[in-house]
C-alpha cells in the first residue's frame, strides 16, 4: 500500500523533528539556568567577600583580609578571586595586594558597573568571569567616607573573579542525554501503535482512492470491491452509492446542457464535473449579462456591455460592431473600439453577404474591404429577420487569431442571450428616432428638442458649456409654395437641411422648428464664433439652385442669432431672444444676420 510507504515515514520525521527541538529547548533553558546560578553564586561570593572586608576595617584588621581571600579560592568551583582598589584608593592607600589585570578591572573602575564574560568550550575547561564594583556607603553600620575621600556611590574598587562552570556543563549532559533516550523511547512505541490503529484506514483510503483516480480521468463507473466487515463495509457501501448517482446526474445534465449553450463540452477538459462547473459559471455570467442588459435602455449600452465581455473575458482589444439591415441592403458601424480598418459602407460587408465567418488565416485577402496587413476574423449573426449583427475581430498575430476562434461558439452564447433585448431595443430605438425626426428632412424635431435640453444641455455632457442659438427662416417662401407648389417648396426646405447640416459641425444639433423655421445649436462658441457660421449657412444656401418645373432659382436666408450663457434652464428665453433677431433681419431686408440685441426689444 504506497500510502503506508508515505504517512510512516512523514510521521517518523515529524517526531524525531520534535524531539529534537524539545533537546535543544531543554539544552538552552539549562544552559541559562546554569549560567544564572553561576552569576548568583558569584554575587553571594562577592558580598560575603566585601562584608569581610567591611568589618576587617571596622576593627582595624584590614591587614589581615589577605587571610579571608585566600580561604575564599578554596571554594568549590572558584577557581580565582582578587580584589582591586579604585585609584582614588590607591592615593590614599597604595595599590595594596593586587592592581587592576586586565581591560574588564579597568572597565568595571571605570563604569562603576559589573562586567561578566563567559568563556564556554564544548569539550575543556569552560570558565564565567565577574567583575562586580565596590560603592562608598553611608549607613547606621558602615560609613566609608571615614576612611575614604569621595562621595557616597564613588566605585572604592572591584571583587573580580573566574568560576569553573564544568559540573554545571557536566549535569546540563547528563539530563539531556537521559531526556532524549526516554524521548525516543517514546516515539518508538507511539510509532507502533499509530501504524497499527492507521492499517485499517489506509486500506480503505487505498479503496477509496482507485476509484476517485478512474473518477478524475472522466470514468465514474469505479466501485469499492472486497470490503467485507466492519465500519469499512460501510464506507464503501456509501462510497458506491454516492459515485452512481454522480454518474447517473453527470449523464442528464449533458443531455440537458445543449438547450442553453452553444458546443458546451471542452476537449481540453476531462473530468466532466469540471465540464459541468465551467458550463455552469458560463450559464451565471450569460444569465447576468442578460439580467443586465433587460435593465438597459438604449441598444448602445448593449453595444458597450458586449464589448466588455469581448475585453475582459476574451481578451480582445481590437474589434467594431456592424449593423445591417437586410431590408433595405444598408449597413452601419455601431461601436469602434480601437480602430476601423475595414470599409463596409462602400460595396457592403462579406461576412453579412455570405452569412458566413470571414476568417484571414483561411484564404490570403479573403476580404477586399479590409485595409491592412493584420489577421482579421468577422462573424455574422442573425438577430431577425431584417437584422444582422456583426462583430470584426483584428489581431496582431495568427496565434491570437487561433485562441478566438476556439472561443467563438462562447461568444456566440452571449450574442444570443442579447438577441432579444437588441431587437427590442432596435425597435424602441427606430420608434423613438421616427417620433424625434422630422419626415421631411430627417432632421431633429421639437420633440427631441425637448429630451436634449434636459438629457445635454441642462444636466448632460454640455452643462455650463456656453452655446449658439440661431433662428433660421427661409425669406418669402409662402411664394414658392404659391408660384411653384407644395413639391417644390419641400424641396426648398431639404436643400436648407441639407446646407445646415453640411456647415454645422456634428456637435451641433439642427431642429426644424417648424414650417421653414429652423433653430441651430452651436456648442461652445461666442457671439463672434455664432455669427461666422450663420454667414457662411447665408452664404451656401444663397448659391444653392432650386429645381422648378420649368425653371432654376435660388433664394435666400434671414438668420437671427443669440448667446446662451448655459448657467441656467432658460433655454427657451434665449429662443426668444434669437427670433426678435431674426425678425430684424426681416425686417431690415432679410437676407442677413443679426445678433441680438437689447436695443431691438425697444
Amino acid at each position: 500500500m504506497n500510502k503506508k510507504t508515505n504517512i510512516f515515514p512523514t510521521i517518523t520525521v515529524i517526531m524525531v523533528l520534535m524531539v529534537f527541538a524539545m533537546i535543544l529547548n531543554i539544552t538552552y533553558n539549562l544552559r541559562e539556568f546554569g549560567l544564572n546560578s553561576a552569576k548568583v553564586k558569584a554575587e553571594l561570593v562577592a558580598q560575603n567577600v566585601q562584608n569581610a572586608i567591611n568589618s576587617h576595617m571596622l576593627y582595624g584588621t584590614i591587614n589581615k583580609s589577605d587571610f579571608y581571600i585566600k580561604q575564599t579560592k578554596k571554594l568549590e568551583n572558584i577557581d580565582n578571586i582578587w580584589i582591586v582598589r579604585a585609584q582614588s584608593v590607591v592615593d590614599q592607600y597604595g595599590y595594596g595586594a593586587n592592581s587592576a589585570k586586565d581591560n574588564i578591572d579597568k572597565e568595571a573602575l571605570k563604569t562603576g558597573n559589573t562586567v561578566e564574560l563567559l568563556n564556554e568550550k564544548l569539550i575543556g575547561h569552560s570558565t564565567y568571569r565577574i567583575t562586580m564594583p565596590f560603592k562608598a556607603v553611608n549607613t547606621q553600620d558602615i560609613n566609608c567616607l571615614s576612611c575614604h575621600t569621595g562621595k557616597v556611590g564613588d566605585t572604592l574598587g572591584v571583587i573580580s573573579m573566574d568560576m569553573s562552570i564544568d559540573d554545571l556543563k557536566l549535569i546540563s549532559v547528563e539530563i539531556i542525554v537521559i531526556t532524549a533516550i526516554i524521548a525516543f523511547s517514546l516515539m518508538l512505541i507511539i510509532l507502533y501503535l499509530v501504524r497499527k490503529l492507521m492499517l485499517p484506514y489506509i486500506s480503505i483510503f487505498d479503496s477509496i482512492k482507485i476509484v476517485m483516480q478512474r473518477s478524475n480521468k472522466g470514468d465514474f463507473s469505479g466501485r469499492i470491491t472486497g470490503i467485507q466487515t466492519g465500519e469499512a463495509k460501510e464506507v464503501a457501501h456509501w462510497v458506491n452509492e454516492h459515485m452512481s448517482r454522480l454518474q447517473n446526474s453527470l449523464i442528464s445534465i449533458e443531455d440537458q446542457i445543449d438547450i442553453f449553450l452553444t458546443a458546451h463540452k471542452s476537449d481540453s477538459v476531462v473530468d466532466p464535473i469540471a465540464d459541468v462547473q465551467i458550463t455552469v459559471e458560463r450559464l451565471a455570467d450569460i444569465y447576468k449579462f442578460r439580467k443586465t442588459i433587460e435593465r438597459d435602455e438604449h441598444i448602445e449600452e448593449i453595444y458597450k456591455r458586449l464589448a466588455v465581455i469581448l475585453e475582459e473575458r476574451f481578451e480582445i482589444d481590437n474589434f467594431n460592431f456592424l449593423e445591417a439591415d437586410t431590408t433595405n441592403k444598408s449597413i452601419e458601424v455601431v461601436y469602434i473600439n480601437k480602430e476601423l480598418l475595414c470599409d463596409p459602407l462602400a460595396e457592403g460587408c462579406r461576412a453579412d453577404r455570405t452569412n458566413t465567418l470571414v476568417d484571414s488565416c483561411q484564404f490570403k485577402n479573403v476580404c477586399d474591404k479590409f485595409t491592412s496587413d493584420k489577421h482579421y476574423l468577422c462573424m455574422p449573426y442573425s438577430i431577425s429577420n431584417d437584422l444582422d449583427f456583426i462583430i470584426s475581430m483584428v489581431f496582431e498575430s495568427e496565434e491570437d487569431l487561433d485562441k478566438v476562434r476556439e472561443s467563438l461558439p462562447l461568444i456566440q452564447d452571449y450574442v444570443d442571450s442579447a438577441k432579444p433585448e437588441m431587437v427590442s431595443k432596435k425597435l424602441m430605438q427606430m420608434l423613438e428616432r421616427t417620433a424625434q425626426t422630422d419626415a421631411l428632412t430627417g432632421l431633429y424635431n421639437r420633440k427631441f428638442l425637448e429630451k436634449f435640453l434636459n438629457s445635454s444641455l441642462y444636466e448632460g455632457v454640455h452643462k455650463n458649456v456656453q452655446c449658439g442659438v440661431m433662428m433660421v427662416d427661409i425669406d418669402f417662401f409662402k411664394l414658392i409654395n404659391d408660384n411653384y407648389g407644395h413639391d417644390v417648396g419641400d424641396l426648398a426646405i431639404k436643400i436648407i437641411a441639407n446646407t445646415l447640416t453640411d456647415v454645422v459641425s456634428p456637435n451641433d444639433r439642427v431642429i426644424r422648428f417648424g414650417g421653414e423655421e429652423f433653430i441651430v445649436i452651436i456648442i461652445n462658441c461666442d457671439e463672434e464664433k455664432v455669427i461666422k457660421i450663420a454667414e457662411e449657412i447665408r452664404i451656401a444656401f444663397s448659391q444653392q439652385q432650386i429645381q422648378a418645373p420649368n425653371e432654376v432659382f435660388t433664394k435666400t436666408v434671414s438668420i437671427g442669432v443669440s448667446v446662451f450663457p448655459n448657467k441656467t434652464d432658460d433655454f427657451w428665453k434665449y429662443v426668444k431672444q434669437s427670433d426678435i433677431a431674426l425678425y430684424e433681419a426681416k425686417q431690415t431686408g432679410r437676407d442677413r444676420v443679426i445678433a441680438y440685441k437689447k436695443e431691438l426689444e425697444d
